[in-house]
């Protein structure tokens, strides 16, 4: 996926003609590397945190923002009350409007669970063919779509238990089905009409959810490429994972 997307920013910067800059050298990358390591290590403390089991992911948020803050006032020495209270306000409409979306969307799930709108989605697909590339691109477009209006979480539980026996049956590793399946739940986030990480962004960059859509699509198709590299081609998925699981 980093790879698509590299590609995609490329073409998008050389269409656009964004101007480039001399390479300054890697003693400049090196002394940038090393004035970001402590903020970098934000995300050393949460994921180290959680997968040590230290503290829970949802604590996990609590800590990282507290380093953070510690880091930006005693390292960096560039957060002023005034910066800091601007920051609190402005998180706290965004987290309001990102609750009042994530609100809704369960709402929603609640109802697409109610009346087993994914089981009905599932028949559907496998009344449409048998064949096992079609079967797992109707899985995928169903998953994008549900993941339009849909929470995250909500589809995790609700989705996991319906498409990973036919998968399985396709002959498809439970860990491959575990990442297109995050893969398409992640690329929802970022499509209206709920994309919580869509809404946070336009926030945050202060700038109409139009005009970014309008400009971001080749990253959408860069995404969408790597999502059926990973559906298609085990390897992609599975390599590392063989590789961690024999050992030196």
């Amino acid at each position: 996926m980093c790879l698509c997307l590299m590609v995609a920013a490329y073409i998008v910067a050389v269409r656009r003609g964004y101007p480039s800059r001399t390479f300054p050298g890697w003693r400049a990358v090196a002394v940038a590397a090393a004035s970001a390591l402590p903020g970098f290590f934000t995300a050393v403390v949460i994921i180290g945190g959680v997968l040590s089991g230290v503290f829970t992911v949802t604590e996990s948020a609590s800590v990282g923002a507290i380093y953070a803050l510690a880091v930006t006032v005693i390292y960096y020495r560039s957060l002023s009350f005034a910066a800091f209270w601007q920051s609190v306000t402005q998180s706290i409409r965004t987290t309001a409007m990102v609750m009042i979306l994530v609100g809704t969307a369960t709402a929603f799930a609640y109802f697409l669970a109610l009346y087993q709108v994914p089981a009905h989605i599932l028949a559907l697909m496998t009344a449409i063919s048998d064949n096992p590339i079609v079967i797992l691109l109707l899985i995928n477009i169903a998953l994008l779509i549900l993941g339009m209006f849909m929470d995250m979480a909500a589809l995790i539980l609700i989705c996991t238990p319906i498409f990973l026996p036919v998968v399985i049956q396709l002959g498809m590793s439970p860990i491959q089905f575990g990442m297109v399946l995050m893969m398409n739940l992640g690329l929802g986030l970022t499509t209206p009409p709920v994309g919580g990480c869509l809404f946070v962004g336009c926030a945050i960059a202060k700038v109409r959810i139009e005009s970014v859509l309008t400009s971001i699509w080749p990253f959408y198709v860069a995404i969408l490429i790597a999502l059926m590299l990973t559906t298609y081609v085990p390897a992609i998925s599975l390599t590392l994972p063989n590789l961690l699981q024999r050992g030196p």
